[in-house]
C-alpha cells in the first residue's frame, strides 16, 4: 500500500499544479473578461432568410 501512495501522491500534486497553471493562464489571458457576450449573442442572432418566393 505504501508503494502505491508513493506513486499517487506525486501524481496528484502534479495534476493539481497543472490545473492551477491552466486556471492562472485562463484568468490572466482574458478568457473570463466578458462571459455574457456569447450568451447574449445567441439571443440577438438573426436567423431570418431573405428568400423571394
Amino acid at each position: 500500500m505504501l508503494d502505491s501512495m508513493l506513486l499517487l501522491i506525486p501524481l496528484s500534486l502534479l495534476f493539481v499544479l497543472f490545473i492551477a497553471v491552466a486556471l492562472w493562464w485562463a484568468v490572466f489571458s482574458g478568457q473570463f473578461e466578458n462571459a455574457n457576450k456569447e450568451g447574449e449573442a445567441i439571443l440577438k442572432d438573426d436567423d431570418s432568410t431573405n428568400v423571394d418566393k
